[in-house]
């Protein structure tokens, strides 16, 4: 059995699927691409993950509706290289799961849920999701706090499984952590996504769980430890995920450490070199996509490394000068510095009029789409969070923001709403412009 279905089993839920109305009438479409636009989050995040399913069979650009989900669904394929001009698109998986009074659970589920109302990937790159969580955090996993308490995402646990904020635990007599993620890749798969997730590199905020023990502190010096990244990763990226958003990857081997801004220390350049090498060899990929945080500058260093992608090189808010970037760049196929529309770091106060004009500068910033750069942003590039908080504090802090201690309410009050959904609308206008390109 696929493991779409089993998780509907296990969620007591038939696998007999019906075409999705609810997704017929809040339809963008730019020839075959489909999904839901002009909405508020909170109303796909209200239904059930069946719902769910059915619309991203529904929205399918094969056109052919799944009676039953099909038990092989295949990654859009680009080529091994097509992390080099994608657009890669977080998702905060922890601020949209399931707040019940202190609890938080489920952001897989919840992440399902939000799949449709992702752009789909174009005729000539793919856009991929990343994952802000899959490890447990080390400040409260599975609980939120208040608003400015510390919880932050930057601090993961190794050798503990995975986070109790995203995986459904209540399922997993019937469906392992593993077939959960793999039901979501397959689900992301079938609307036209490629996924990937985040992991940090900053050796103090990492832990080691040991059993019957206090958690150790993680050391690049520990071959225990290098080997336990190495496998951990590997394990996830067998599970359907092809990209890693690697956090502070600038600054690897010691480079450029003024700027640092992370807590403890890094691999060395070719200790890194072997980990990347490692992870595609045992994850059997080719075409695993290395993204990194700010690995901009020193082209050659970071290609040389092993990475597929950076950030925030160049300047979004001038498309002509995305366009001129594009074009110096067009013969380097192995790697690209890249733009950022915005990042984890984002603390509010762009306009929606900027966000737009550099979601228009990162996705249509090229004369020929097979030299785009690739790009960055986040689930509030997509969806608008609501004014007193950013992308950063949901990074560093997990409140929630229900007014009576259901998930619905906490949905409903983390978006903004009207101005939300008309520029939700406005964002799906600018990416039906480049999927046939």
């Amino acid at each position: 059995m696929n493991t779409v279905n089993k998780l509907l089993i296990a969620l007591g839920e038939s696998t007999e699927l019906q075409p999705d109305k609810w997704s017929n009438e809040h339809l963008a479409e730019s020839g075959r691409k489909k999904w839901v636009a002009n909405i508020v989050p909170v109303e796909l995040l209200k239904r059930n993950v069946k719902s769910a399913v059915e619309s991203l069979v529904t929205l399918n650009e094969s056109g052919n509706f799944y009676e039953s989900f099909p038990d092989e669904i295949l990654s859009p394929d680009y080529g091994d290289k097509w992390g080099r001009i994608a657009n890669y698109i977080e998702i905060n998986n922890r601020a949209i799961a399931e707040m019940h009074a202190d609890r938080t659970k489920n952001g897989i589920l919840s992440t399902i849920k939000l799949l449709p109302a992702v752009p789909p990937s174009a005729k000539s790159w793919a856009n991929c999701i990343i994952l802000s969580q899959v490890f447990p955090n080390i400040f409260g996993d599975g609980f939120n706090k208040a608003p400015d308490e510390e919880n932050s995402i930057y601090g993961i646990k190794l050798n503990a499984g995975y986070s109790g904020n995203i995986i459904d635990f209540d399922i997993t007599d019937k469906i392992t952590p593993e077939e959960q993620f793999k039901a979501l890749n397959d689900l992301a798969h079938i609307h036209g996504l490629k996924t990937g997730f985040r992991t940090v590199i900053s050796a103090d905020q990492i832990k080691v769980a040991v059993p019957d023990r206090n958690d150790a502190g993680f050391d690049w010096n520990n071959p225990q430890h290098q080997e336990l990244f190495i496998n951990e990763h590997v394990k996830l990226l067998k599970t359907g995920f092809e990209a890693v958003f690697i956090d502070s990857a600038k600054h690897i081997g010691g480079y450029d450490m003024a700027n640092y801004t992370g807590v403890g220390a890094l691999p060395s350049y070719e200790q890194m070199q072997y980990i990347l090498h490692e992870i595609r060899e045992r994850a059997r990929s080719t075409s695993i996509s290395f993204v990194g945080e700010k690995s901009t500058g020193d082209f050659e260093r970071y290609e040389n490394l092993g990475l597929t992608a950076g950030t925030a090189f160049i300047e979004p808010d001038n498309f002509d000068e995305v366009k001129n970037w594009s074009e110096k760049l067009k013969y380097s196929k192995e790697y690209a510095p890249g733009v950022e529309v915005s990042n984890d770091n984002d603390e509010g106060g762009k306009s929606y009029e900027d966000r737009l004009n550099r979601i228009h500068s990162s996705i249509l910033g090229y004369e020929f789409a097979s030299d785009k750069l690739p790009s960055f942003m986040q689930m509030a590039d997509l969806f608008p969070l609501r004014y007193d908080t950013n992308t950063h504090a949901l990074m560093m802090h997990n409140p929630s923001y229900s007014t009576d201690g259901t998930p619905e309410s906490h949905w409903e009050n983390l978006f903004t709403k009207d101005d939300g959904r008309n520029y939700n609308r406005r964002v799906a206008e600018l990416f039906a412009q480049s999927m046939n390109l």
